[in-house]
């Protein structure tokens, strides 16, 4: 009886110590435990305002989203209107340029028409320009021919002159011994 009332306090004393070791496992447990319970607390109040604010950032992204899709489809209405009013100066332009195009073409023909009547006339006026040349140099040679016939003429004329005015001067001498020769007959009475 005795060796089992010893067994079983010894029993008794391990179930102790192991109820106080337990106890103390516990109480480390339960501290731990608390530990885990405040920063669960702080985890879900930190959760909560995260999804406080990202409900907010949500919603600030919905406003930006639905502002952004508002700007960008005015962009893309402007861009239209830009692409029409474009489009139809485009087509304005392009018009004016066929047009520009064509009268260049006119242009170039009439240009072309032109350069050639141009070079027919200064053929033509070349072919003048040497004919009338000619005629000049066939004028100037007659002309020339006809000045020194003249000057011929005119020295035969002088010498012509030059003679007749000596004979002048003879019969003029001769007119005057003639007269002198009558006055002195005359004042003869044999000739009266």
């Amino acid at each position: 009886g005795v060796f089992l009332y010893g067994h079983l306090e010894q029993k008794v004393r391990n179930a102790e110590a192991l109820a106080q070791k337990y106890k103390q496992q516990q109480e480390a447990l339960s501290a731990q435990l608390q530990v885990v319970y405040e920063h669960r607390s702080r985890l879900e109040r930190s959760l909560q305002k995260e999804r406080g604010e990202h409900k907010k950032t949500k919603e600030d992204f919905l406003v930006y989203k639905l502002e952004a899709q508002e700007a960008l489809n005015k962009e893309k209405q402007d861009s239209m209107n830009r692409y029409g009013a474009l489009s139809s100066q485009h087509k304005i332009l392009k018009n004016q340029h066929e047009d520009v195009k064509k009268q260049l073409l006119d242009l170039q023909l009439q240009h072309n028409s032109l350069k050639l009547e141009h070079r027919k006339a200064v053929e033509t006026h070349n072919q003048k320009y040497a004919q009338l040349q000619q005629e000049k140099d066939s004028e100037v040679t007659n002309l020339q021919d006809t000045v020194f016939k003249l000057r011929e003429e005119s020295k035969l004329l002088r010498k012509a002159h030059q003679e007749v005015h000596t004979q002048l001067l003879s019969s003029q001498a001769l007119f005057e011994e003639f007269r002198q020769f009558k006055e002195a007959l005359q004042k003869m009475p044999s000739f009266k």
